[in-house]
C-alpha cells in the first residue's frame, strides 16, 4: 500500500466514524422524544362520585390519545384528604367541594377555580321508611353531608331559612360520601345529602328514597369545582389550558355516552357498573356534564351564604379565586374509540 495514502484512509475512518456516532447519538435523541420519558403528567384528584366522573374520562381518554400529556387521576374516599394533599402540593389540580375551596383561599392557599364537574349531581335522601314528606317533618333529624363546607351543606341552611326553621331544626354530620348509604341502613343517620352514585345506591338497595333532588332547591346547582394551584398556572398555563379543555371535553362526550361513561367510571371508582348505568341514564336530571363554565354571580351567591352562615369569615370577591381564562371558547366532545371504554384501566 502506498504510504501516502495512509493518512487520507485513516482521516476517512475517523470522519466515518464520527458521522455514526453522531447518527447513534441523534437517533437515541429522537428515540428519548418519543418515548414515554417525555410525556409530561399531572395528577389530578378525585372522589369516586359522579359530580367528579369528567376526571376518570380524562385520564382514559388522555392513555388513549397518544398525546404528551398524560392527567392521571388519583382518587380520595374524603374532602378533607383532598384539601391536605392540595395544600401540601402533593397533587395541584383537582376536584373539589365550592365552599371547601372558598374556604382555602379564605386560608390563604393560592387556589382557583377554573371550571365544574356537572350540574346538579345531589339528591336529599332520606330512609325508606320515613314518612317525611318535606324538610318540616324531620325535626332533629340527623343529616350526613360531605363537609360543612359543602353546597350541599349551605343548601340545606338556606332551606331551613326559607321556610322559617332555625339552623338547629337538623343535625349536621360530616361523612365520607361512600359511608353513607350504609349509615342510613343501620340507623347511624336519618338522611343524607351527597353526590350520586350513593344515592341512588341507597334507591336499588330498597334502604332509601329521594325527598329532593338538587335541581328541585336549586337549579343547576353547583356542587365540585376543578381547583388548580397558582403555582401551576404560573408555570405551566399551556399544562392547565390542556387539563381544562380535556374536562371540558369529557364533560360534552359523557352527556352524549351515558352508557359509555358509566363502563370507563365504574372501572376507576370500582364500583358495579350497573349502579353508575342506573344514575347515568335513569334520568337526566340527576346529573349533567353540559353547561361547565361557572358564572361569578353563581359563585358569588355560594360565598354569600357562608358568609350569612358564618361558615365563610371574610366577605370575598369570586374575582379573587375565579380564572375562567383557559375555559375553550368552543367544546367539543373528547375523541374516544367505539368499544375502547370496554378495556380496564391501569
Amino acid at each position: 500500500m502506498n504510504k501516502s495514502l495512509i493518512p487520507i484512509i485513516l482521516f476517512t475512518i475517523f470522519i466515518s466514524a464520527l458521522s455514526l456516532l453522531r447518527f447513534n447519538i441523534l437517533s437515541d435523541d429522537v428515540k428519548y422524544q418519543d418515548s414515554d420519558i417525555d410525556k409530561k403528567y399531572l395528577k389530578v384528584g378525585y372522589l369516586p362520585v359522579t359530580c367528579h366522573l369528567t376526571c376518570p374520562v380524562t385520564d382514559f381518554a388522555s392513555k388513549s390519545s397518544g398525546f404528551n400529556t398524560v392527567f392521571e387521576s388519583q382518587r380520595f374516599s374524603d374532602f378533607p384528604t383532598v384539601a391536605s394533599a392540595f395544600q401540601t402540593k402533593k397533587i395541584q389540580a383537582s376536584f373539589m367541594l365550592a365552599p371547601l375551596a372558598m374556604k382555602m383561599r379564605e386560608d390563604g392557599v393560592p387556589v382557583k377555580i377554573c371550571y365544574l364537574g356537572h350540574r346538579d349531581g345531589s339528591q336529599f335522601v332520606i330512609s325508606k321508611a320515613s314518612t317525611a314528606k318535606d324538610l318540616s317533618d324531620l325535626k332533629g333529624s340527623k343529616i350526613a353531608i360531605p363537609s360543612f363546607y359543602s353546597n350541599q351543606h349551605f343548601v340545606l341552611l338556606k332551606l331551613l331559612e326559607n321556610n322559617g326553621l332555625a339552623n338547629d331544626y337538623l343535625t349536621f354530620v360530616p361523612i365520607p360520601p361512600p359511608d353513607m348509604p350504609t349509615a342510613l341502613a343501620t340507623g347511624a343517620i336519618d338522611g343524607f345529602f351527597v353526590g350520586e352514585p350513593f344515592c341512588a345506591k341507597a334507591e336499588m338497595d330498597n334502604i332509601g328514597r329521594v325527598l329532593y333532588y338538587a335541581s328541585d332547591i336549586w337549579p343547576n346547582f353547583i356542587s365540585c369545582v376543578l381547583v388548580i394551584h397558582e403555582d401551576l398556572i404560573q408555570s405551566d398555563p399551556q399544562l392547565v389550558r390542556d387539563l381544562v379543555k380535556g374536562i371540558a371535553e369529557s364533560g360534552a362526550w359523557a352527556e352524549l355516552h351515558r352508557k359509555e361513561a358509566s363502563v370507563i367510571a365504574a372501572n376507576y371508582y370500582k364500583q358495579d357498573p350497573k349502579l353508575l348505568d342506573y344514575v347515568l341514564t335513569n334520568s337526566t336530571r340527576r346529573v349533567s356534564y353540559v353547561k361547565l363554565k361557572p358564572s361569578e354571580k353563581e359563585l358569588q351567591d355560594i360565598a354569600d351564604i357562608g358568609l350569612q352562615t358564618g361558615l365563610l369569615k371574610k366577605k370575598m370577591a369570586v374575582s379573587e379565586i375565579l380564572d375562567v381564562s383557559f375555559v375553550p371558547e368552543h367544546v367539543l366532545p373528547a375523541t374516544i374509540k367505539p368499544g375502547a371504554y370496554c378495556k380496564p384501566s391501569n
